[in-house]
């Protein structure tokens, strides 16, 4: 591979405000440029609105660092991310979301920190940001400082658990093409899956301690708008995270942390974000929840990070509802109509 670094840039739809084109301009402006060769891969994922043709205006302005990658039909972030790698060049991968951005030093910090240690994954942390700006805002720690260094079988566990966001990570490229890593398609969700997964791969995490990575925080943002489409994908990705699992060889060795991850994911984080985030829940969805994760693992409620890491009130409520469905329907859906009444008094 002649180039260093593969950037990888899923686009839909991300035209509006100039959140595409302060991405790319954070992305061409690299402090690597002229040091290392690298390309971004900019995916556009059959956008209806002016996406594409931003990406073209700035793959012809930088023909040597852009390369604009059409889809015909939306494939999600993971069908994007998929396009991307089938095209990478570069010995190391990084991801971003397009409407986020990164600090100009981000890609040499993580690079040379790789160069120091000999790590094949290296990270940092990130800031929240509701606005264009390299202002640091809230920073939040991505992953700690025990997950890092030569990485043992415990330190893969922590991971598998708490992988952290992929786009805050550059990847050897040798590992995901040796051991034929990607991402779900069609789902909302997919690094739900990737992230453990791929996090099991990996034998050296390195970690700069700097919010190098600005998360946009807005109203239609993935993770601030639930509808039940987006609980289902939730679902599939857990389901599709065990599978991987299963067919790679996984689930002796970790099968706590397996049955955990599926439980959070398939049940206890769909079912408090869909009761809270959809405006007319169903019971019938509620019961397919309980029951899919019960058919998986029937002893879910003993496992020990269930026990440890699942807050005590949500323990109470799932006990409810293993025992009726529907008392714990209206008895949720009264305390939700309680705390309605509470915030306009």
């Amino acid at each position: 591979m002649s180039k260093k670094l593969s950037i990888i840039v899923p686009v839909y739809n991300m035209a509006a405000e100039g959140k595409l084109n302060y991405c790319l301009d954070s992305l061409v402006g690299q402090t690597i440029r002229g040091v290392y060769d690298y390309e971004i891969l900019c995916v556009d994922d059959a956008s209806t609105d002016e996406s594409l043709e931003i990406l073209l205006d700035y793959q012809k302005r930088y023909p040597e660092l852009i390369c604009v990658i059409p889809n015909a039909v939306n494939l999600r972030q993971g069908g994007a991310k998929n396009v991307g790698l089938k095209n990478a060049e570069g010995e190391w991968i990084g991801f971003i979301d397009s409407d986020d951005w990164v600090s100009p030093d981000y890609y040499e910090k993580l690079l040379k920190k790789a160069e120091e240690t000999g790590a094949d994954l290296v990270g940092c942390d990130y800031s929240l940001v509701d606005h264009h700006t390299f202002t640091v805002g809230k920073v939040i720690v991505n992953n700690t400082p025990e997950q890092t260094g030569e990485l043992t079988t415990e330190q893969h566990r922590s991971l598998f658990m708490r992988p952290g966001s992929m786009v805050l990570k550059i990847y050897k490229h040798s590992v995901i093409r040796e051991n034929r890593l990607d991402f779900p398609e069609h789902i909302f969700y997919e690094d739900n899956c990737a992230g453990p997964l791929w996090s099991l791969y990996f034998r050296h995490f390195a970690r700069v301690e700097e919010p190098l990575y600005y998360y946009y925080q807005h109203a239609v943002s993935t993770v601030h708008h639930i509808t039940e489409e987006k609980c289902r994908d939730r679902m599939k990705a857990a389901e599709l995270l065990y599978t991987e699992c299963e067919r790679r060889g996984f689930l002796t060795e970790y099968s706590r942390e397996i049955e955990y991850r599926y439980t959070e994911l398939y049940y206890v984080i769909t079912l408090f974000s869909y009761m809270g985030g959809v405006t007319h829940p169903k019971l019938a969805f509620i019961r397919q929840l309980r029951k899919g994760v019960e058919e998986r693992f029937p002893e879910f409620a003993q496992n020990p990070y269930y026990l440890e890491r699942t807050g005590a009130p949500e323990q109470k409520l799932i006990r409810m509802q293993s025992r009726s469905d529907l008392l714990f329907f209206v008895y949720y859906r009264m305390k939700q109509w309680i705390w309605k009444k509470r915030g306009n008094l």
